[in-house]
């Protein structure tokens, strides 16, 4: 295994014990807000540069163009309403064991575009290679042809063909530009009836999914809606949702579906991103 893929820090698993190896670093204190914990991130991280390749490069500038010009036009329409949700229709499944939130998310961000519930998270598993340190966001190569580092992109191109699923890396403290991307980007993916992989770095001291304990958490998460007010508000489907606590002890306090701050789940996301 590379090294990429070794180590909780590393891999974007649901971490149970406390955080990664190296976390000595005590991190910020509770309530010390998002800043404090985008930079604890940057302090602690050890993945490798990420590199995408010339296709994801072009496909994430004609996408973000694709999707900028459509919330111009939304705009220029006064097309901003009530914040009702407007949802892709993702099927939650709870994970099956404490580190396979990967594996559920794809196979319910998968569900979003083909209404297919109830997949096997064992062969999506097989596909992320996701090992007990969970599933990788960048440096691990997934069992599908052609792979290029991020396996949930990899394999939801290679189970939705055409779907030009494309990895955006976010900054340890995202900026008013990432957080406004990221509304632009959940609306398109929902109107094209697509669904984001979000990769979630929740920290002590900053904010958290909801029912999430203020711990450190690696983990995946399926976003499926926004808000018709601009995409102010999400809607995602959390693999914990469901699960037993005798497999994860805090799972009781985590819903399935779930509606969060737009702007708040792009800074959870900081220092991964999100796969969309």
């Amino acid at each position: 295994m590379s090294a990429a893929g070794a180590g909780g820090v590393l891999v974007a698993a649901l971490v149970l014990t406390g955080g990664p190896a190296q976390a000595a670093d005590p991190g910020p204190a509770a309530g010390a807000g998002a800043a404090a914990a985008g930079a604890y991130k940057e302090r602690t991280d050890t993945l490798p540069a990420e590199r995408l390749t010339a296709e994801q490069r072009r496909l994430l500038a004609e996408k973000s163009a694709a999707a900028k010009g459509a919330a111009q036009r939304s705009a220029a329409r006064g097309d901003v309403g009530a914040a009702a949700i407007v949802s892709s229709g993702a099927i939650q499944q709870s994970q099956i064991n404490s580190y396979y939130c990967g594996p559920a998310t794809l196979v319910i961000t998968q569900s979003a575009r083909d209404e297919v519930g109830n997949r096997s998270q064992t062969q999506a598993g097989s596909e992320l290679r996701t090992n007990s340190s969970g599933t990788a966001w960048y440096g691990i190569n997934a069992n599908v042809p052609n792979p290029t580092g991020y396996p949930i992109p990899d394999v939801l191109n290679y189970r939705l063909p055409g779907a030009g699923y494309v990895p955006k890396a976010l900054p340890y403290t995202p900026t008013a530009t990432d957080k406004a991307n990221f509304r632009d980007h959940i609306v398109h993916n929902t109107s094209g009836d697509y669904a984001i992989a979000g990769n979630a770095w929740e920290v002590v001291g900053g904010p958290h999914l909801v029912g999430h304990p203020n711990r450190e958490i690696f983990h995946w998460v399926s976003i499926d809606g926004h808000s018709d007010d601009g995409a102010r508000t999400v809607q995602y489907r959390d693999p914990v949702g469901g699960v037993p606590t005798s497999v994860i002890s805090w799972a009781g306090s985590v819903p399935r579906t779930a509606t969060i701050s737009s702007d708040t789940i792009t800074t959870i996301m900081g220092g991964r991103g999100y796969v969309w």
